[in-house]
């Protein structure tokens, strides 16, 4: 299988239309509300596809409609969990045969090549998600135009080729398809939203592995203007309350210092040792300047039951401390395993035991993978018995791709099974995320890393050490430009000299200095 790193899908090269051979079926799902003659002129446009009409499926989920809807040829069911654009999604994704969902708005005109256009790139990749390319017109049979914030994101990323994590913002249900097994691996449309149900998705589907990729020959017009278009600040003002708890990529929405959250940024994982050991752990995760951090603490803890028991000289005392310290601590879950995934988390840091994260470690980390986009950051803590400890930071949708693609290599090869074979899938995982999106190697003194028997008292406060970290980087910045500005003066002071270089002075060495600072 092809590998896409980022979501550069151009290594990709989708046939031209009308010069292939289809074998993918289709599903066409439709939320439709009080919308009769809209859809109707959506489904005349359906029956005018390219595509293998054998291959094609319309399901369109009636939300209500007074009177229901009708449409021949169709598949129409009626929406009886919930209510709005999220159930009926939902309703029409699951009553769908199609190997690929096809969203589609009920006001949509499709050229006849629309639906081949997306599914000509289903055929190639499993995990694409193709948005259609949507033009607005105030009469069917114009050019049209597409939304400014559309246009400016298609030209800033070169079609999203470099959007890199942030391509599921285009996402939108009014003209996308994605592979059905995909679809609900990511979990389905959220029945809850009535609005921003397709962000919300198309973020959830990023972190499942998707790549992303707009076709301008999937064409497609919209009648009339959007609800955005109409009423934008009050859109965002509907949508970003729900978002900022679901969305955790949008940092932008979390300034809040203290605030908890449904879906943390980073989850940590720490395995159960002794009690001062693992609460030094978890106490310092919880603590940081990462405020929308979750600890998920892995330990035995069905063997905590509840007949009589010496409460000092219990085996399990330390497990059993554990779990009345974190019970009523909503950023603290339990496990008897370690997570494979820590979806829809964008970050998993797997800490092993007995080792303390410093104030500004987790922030640290995550911008440094930010940086180039890096799918694991290995952090080196000490070596014992000729083994390297590590933590370890890894990105949900790099693993989330890397495991279809493994996933799809395990089906074309055999493996033979040995008391090796974990650590082998392992070294299998990393080095395809390494392909997809790249692993560094730090050492985890330089970022903070310490034993729970050197970690210093936690400040207990996250906006002080979120306020002494911005303030240590304001001093850095002010520090080189200082040094910038007397490197300049230096050199426009002695100008031009044949002399041989003299040995370096005071104030030569105080902008080494000044340069070198933090």
């Amino acid at each position: 299988m092809t590998r896409v790193r980022h979501n550069d899908y151009g290594v990709l090269r989708p046939p031209a239309i009308g010069a292939w051979e289809p074998s993918l079926s289709v599903s066409v799902v439709i939320p439709a509300y009080d919308c009769q003659e809209a859809l109707e002129r959506t489904a005349s446009a359906l029956a005018a596809q390219t595509y293998p009409a054998e291959l094609v499926e319309i399901v369109v989920a009636d939300d209500g409609s007074t009177p229901p809807v009708e449409l021949p040829g169709a598949r129409v069911v009626r929406v009886t969990d919930g209510w709005g654009r999220g159930a009926a999604r939902q309703t029409g994704q699951l009553a769908a045969t199609g190997e690929v969902i096809h969203w589609l708005d009920s006001d949509m005109i499709l050229a006849p090549d629309h639906l081949e256009a997306h599914m000509r790139w289903h055929h190639l990749l499993d995990h694409v998600v193709v948005i259609g390319d949507i033009r607005f017109v105030t009469e069917p049979g114009e050019e049209g135009t597409r939304p400014e914030y559309t246009r400016k994101t298609l030209e800033s990323t070169r079609m999203l080729k470099d959007a890199g994590t942030s391509a599921y913002l285009l996402h939108t249900g009014a003209s996308t398809s994605v592979r059905a097994e995909l679809l609900r691996a990511a979990g389905g449309v959220d029945v809850s939203l009535n609005m921003a149900e397709d962000t919300e998705l198309g973020y959830r589907l990023a972190q499942a592995g998707a790549v992303f990729v707009p076709d301008p020959q999937a064409r497609a017009w919209h009648v009339g203007p959007s609800t955005v278009m109409l009423r934008e600040k009050e859109v965002h003002r509907h949508n970003w309350s729900y978002l900022g708890d679901l969305v955790p990529d949008l940092r932008w929405l979390r300034g809040h210092p203290r605030r908890h959250w449904r879906v943390p940024y980073v989850r940590v994982v720490v395995g159960a040792t002794t009690y001062e050991e693992t609460r030094a752990s978890v106490d310092a995760a919880l603590a940081g300047t990462l405020p929308d951090a979750a600890v998920t603490i892995v330990g035995p803890w069905g063997k905590l039951t509840g007949e009589r028991r010496s409460s000092l000289d219990d085996p399990l005392l330390d497990l059993r401390l554990l779990h009345n310290l974190y019970a009523h601590e909503p950023r603290v879950t339990f496990a008897e395993s370690e997570p494979v995934s820590a979806a829809p988390t964008p970050f998993l840091l797997r800490l092993p035991a007995g080792w303390v994260l410093g104030a500004d470690t987790l922030a640290r980390l995550v911008r440094l993978a930010d940086e180039d986009l890096l799918g694991l950051v290995c952090i080196a803590l000490a070596e014992d018995g000729g083994e390297v400890v590590a933590a370890r930071l890894e990105r949900t949708a790099a693993f989330a791709r890397a495991a279809r693609l493994d996933g799809a290599a395990d089906d074309q090869a055999d493996h033979p099974a040995d008391n090796r074979a974990d650590n082998r899938a392992d070294e299998r995982a990393d080095d395809l995320v390494d392909a997809l999106f790249g692993v560094l190697w730090v050492e985890g003194g330089e970022h903070g890393f310490g034993t729970a028997e050197e970690a210093p008292p936690l400040g207990g406060d996250p906006a002080k050490w979120r306020a002494l970290a911005a303030r240590r980087l304001a001093e850095i910045k002010e520090l080189r430009a200082a040094a910038d500005r007397l490197a300049a003066e230096v050199e426009r002071l002695s100008g031009p000299q044949d002399e041989e270089p003299s040995a370096p002075g005071p104030l030569s060495s105080l902008i080494r200095h000044l340069r070198s600072a933090g």
